[in-house]
């Protein structure tokens, strides 16, 4: 008889959104987007019309990845961000409307076959897309859960062909203080640069964003394309990403350049190693009063635990 074992984000099949439901929900934005294009509701992101992928919203669910709580309203998500580009407080739609998503060239470069720039719909394009749920766990001990739309990172990291060599994946965002006016505090290391392993990047929960709630990423989000890693930090979601460079060093992050003592470079989730100046021990889920005790790897130890092994003696967690 065969046994089969849910993985940590799967659902029992009761619990799952009856399949009338879920067409429902799917033909209703696919004819609002239409409807209110020239209209938002407040705390809502206007789908974006204009760009050249938005025909691909909403792309098909897949059922592999499911939560184990209510997705969080999506006038929240997209009113509480982090996009110190556009100021340091979490309501950033507004002044995030200053970013030009369109056009918007990725450059891919470093130890990779031949390097390349590609238009970023054309990517999109050419990788497909599909949502996923996934659980989002801030560093700053608030949670949240969201529909999430893009293509797994290893797709294009195949595309690129890193050579042997390569160990790391480096990403920044762009940098032009004009635009965005957070990058005139030049205190801070601009431009945005994150940073995985190539196994953590080829794993296949780690997401590059093209979307959010069954639309294209709007600004506040990373508009057109961010890094979701489910079982880490959200500071480690570098937004409005041009620049993917294969490397053979650990890349230094923004903020272990702001402030090593407090985040390295895995900023895997722990509850029980706390920040240098709170608990993590429990996260407050957002549009709630309830407050969730924080999972091992935000929930998914079972699929990531083992690209850990053999690295014991480094700081995982901050």
């Amino acid at each position: 008889m065969l046994i089969r074992h849910r993985a940590g984000w799967e659902l029992p099949e009761s619990a799952a959104t009856p399949e009338s439901v879920y067409l429902d929900r799917r033909q209703w934005l696919a004819g609002a987007a239409g409807l209110v294009a020239g209209t938002a509701l407040p705390g809502l992101a206007r789908a974006d019309t204009t760009a050249p992928t938005s025909d691909l919203y909403p792309a098909k669910r897949n059922e592999a990845f499911t939560l184990d709580r209510p997705l969080t309203e999506e006038k929240l998500a997209a009113s509480y961000n982090n996009f110190y580009e556009f100021g340091m407080s979490k309501d950033v739609a507004g002044a995030a409307k200053r970013l030009v998503a369109r056009p918007w060239t990725i450059k891919i470069d470093g130890l990779v076959e031949k390097p390349f720039e590609i238009d970023a719909d054309e990517l999109i394009r050419k990788m497909g897309v599909e949502e996923r749920l996934y659980r989002f766990r801030c560093v700053e001990a608030w949670s949240m859960a969201v529909p999430w739309t893009g293509f797994p990172l290893r797709k294009l990291v195949e595309l690129a062909r890193p050579q042997s060599g390569a160990k790391y994946i480096q990403m920044q965002t762009f940098l032009d203080p004009r635009m965005a006016p957070g990058q005139g505090q030049r205190w801070l290391p601009w431009p945005y640069t994150e940073g995985l392993t190539l196994a953590e990047a080829t794993h296949d929960l780690t997401l590059m964003v093209t979307g959010i709630y069954g639309k294209p990423v709007p600004n506040q989000h990373g508009a057109p394309l961010r890094l979701i890693v489910p079982w880490k930090y959200g500071f480690k979601s570098v937004k409005s990403i041009n620049r993917i460079s294969f490397v053979a060093e650990q890349p230094k992050t923004f903020w272990e350049g702001l402030q090593a003592s407090e985040y390295g470079f895995w900023a895997n989730v722990n509850p029980e190693v706390a920040h240098p100046r709170w608990s993590q021990a429990s996260e407050q889920v957002l549009g709630s009063r309830e407050r969730r005790p924080t999972l091992l790897f935000n929930g998914y130890a079972e699929q990531v635990a083992g690209l850990y092994k053999g690295l014991e003696k480094e700081r995982l967690w901050a």
